[in-house]
Order: structure tokens, then sequence, then C-alpha cells
């Protein structure tokens, strides 16, 4: 694979241009999944589609004006940063919150590869005509709002105006959601098996918030180096990693701070106390946001954290 910042004027408007020719196909699979079912949808899939096309056009002229007729193949998956998408095909049959949430994926991908792509052309032609297309990509989604008033009923509009939210989970809640589950679970060990041990409420302290602070700066800069987030829209990678990074330390602080209490008792039940909060909140998190069954949260939430407590206990009591 290759870098972005390495291709040359030529290699990006020839990725352009196969970007717009998958994006375009991608949009016609839409329209023909949702014919049957979603006839309104597919309209707006199909204006997208012809929106694709004539971004094409656009570069397939000026890339023949500026390098020749033959154009190099060169895809997504050749360069660094792309997500990688699920065929359509494979998705069978296509439901709404599916589609809209690979579109709005799309959107922001490809405008966010045009919003670069620019700043990295030196020929003001070139420049001006990925400046456009970045700028009508940032307007497509309020085309795609314009085709909804007009072409969609309330409630099928209510119902696809819940993918909106995806990108939201996308930059802020995934993050924030691993680091929290990581802090809350992942620390019930040291600090649990500590407390146990010692039976020194200070001790235990010191050893969650080493656990905490330590994995806080682990999971953020293993979530910053993840994904550089330039293409994929997931967002700026420092500030996912602060996220996640945060989280991760709040998750293992707030068991860590009830053994400031002098009173050990009193000191392990509070933190308990704290525990089965935390792992409510993931639990609600994960319902909320992740689309999971409440009961299906909470038992897999509840049996993980109560796996690492117990396993805790019993090291610090062994």
């Amino acid at each position: 694979m290759k870098k972005f910042d390495s291709l040359s004027e030529q290699e990006i408007l020839a990725l352009a241009i196969s970007l717009e020719e998958e994006d375009e196909r991608v949009y016609a699979d839409f329209a023909e999944g949702l014919r049957e079912n979603f006839p309104a949808s597919a309209a707006i899939f199909n204006a997208m589609r012809a929106d694709e096309t004539g971004h094409r056009q656009r570069l397939l002229a000026l890339y023949q004006k500026q390098f020749g007729n033959h154009i190099p193949l060169i895809r997504r998956q050749d360069v660094r940063g792309f997500v990688q998408r699920t065929p359509v095909w494979l998705v069978r049959p296509l439901g709404l919150d599916a589609v809209r949430k690979q579109a709005s994926a799309i959107e922001v991908e490809t405008r966010r590869f045009y919003e670069r792509a620019a700043r990295r052309a030196k020929d003001v032609e070139v420049r001006q005509l990925l400046d456009d297309l970045a700028e009508e990509e940032r307007v497509h989604e309020n085309r795609a709002q314009e085709l909804t008033e007009q072409n969609l009923t309330p409630e099928i509009r209510e119902n696809e105006d819940r993918a909106r939210r995806r990108l939201f989970v996308l930059q802020i809640v995934q993050p924030g959601l691993a680091g929290l589950m990581d802090g809350s679970v992942s620390t019930l060990a040291p600090v649990f098996a500590a407390a146990m041990a010692s039976r020194n409420t200070w001790y235990a302290f010191l050893v969650g918030l080493a656990a905490s602070l330590g994995a806080g700066i682990s999971m953020g800069f293993a979530e910053a180096l993840s994904d550089d987030g330039s293409l994929t829209g997931r967002g700026h990678p420092w500030l996912r990693g602060l996220i996640c990074g945060a989280m991760t330390t709040l998750g293992g602080i707030g068991h860590t701070l009830p053994f400031l209490i002098p009173n050990f008792r009193v000191a392990f039940m509070t933190a308990f106390v704290v525990v089965l909060a935390e792992l409510g909140v993931i639990t609600w998190v994960r319902h909320r946001y992740m689309d999971t069954p409440i009961v299906t949260a909470a038992i897999q939430v509840a049996f993980g954290g109560s796996l690492v407590f117990i396993m805790g206990v019993l090291i610090g009591s062994s």
C-alpha cells in the first residue's frame, strides 16, 4: 500500500476517478436494493448516483487535458487511510439503517479526501476542481435531506433519520466506550487484589491510581495510532485517543477513589457499589448507542466484570 502523501497529482486524479466510479456503483446498488420496499429512498440514491457521475466526468475531462488518455488503475485499497467497505452484494436484503450508515461514511470520507488532495495540489486548475468537489460533497448531505423532504413520507423520514447519529457514535461514543470498558473492567483485578492482600486502603489506592493512569495512556496511544482518521471520518486521531484515554482513566479512577476512605470495610463496600454503577453505565451506553438489547448488554457486561472482580479478590486473598 502507498501513503497518500506520496501520491503525485496524476495519481491523485486517477484515484479520485476510481473513487467516484466506485461510489457511483455503490449508490446504484443501494437504489436497486431498496427499490422494491423503499422506492422513495431508492430515488434519493439514484439522484446521488447522478451527482457522482457528474463528478467523475469532470475529473476525466481534467485528467485527459493534463495527462492524456491513459489512466492508471489506482484503487482505494491501494492507498493507506481508507475504510474497508463490505461489498453491497454481500448485504442482502438491504436495510435502511445499514444503507444510511454506509452512505454517510462514504460522503464524509470522499469530502475529506478532496479537502486533503486540494491542499497538496500545485496546479491551479487541479486545485480548483478538487476544492469545488470538496464543497459539493460537503453539501451532498444537505442535498440528500432536500430530496428526503420532497420524496419521503414523515414515517419513512423519521425511520431513516435515526442513522444521523452514526458519525457521532463512530467518532465519540465508540472510542469513549472502549476506554470506559477497559478502565472499568481491566483495573478491577489489580485494585481489589491489592486491597485484599494488604488490607491497606492507601496501598490499594496507589495501585488503582497507577493502573488507571497506565491503562489510560496505553489505550489513548493505541486508539490514536490505530487510524489517522484523515479519510475515514472517524475524527482526529489524537482527539479520539484523548477521549479513549480519558474514559479509560475515569473508568479505573471511579472504583479507586473510595480507597481514600481510611476504614477498609467502608472503602471496600463503597468501591464495590461504584463498580456496579460503572457496569450499569456501560450497559446503558451499549444499549443506547450500539443497539444492544438491554438484557444482553447487562449479561455480557456483568459476566465479564464479575470474572475480573472475582479473580482479583481470589488472588488477593491467596
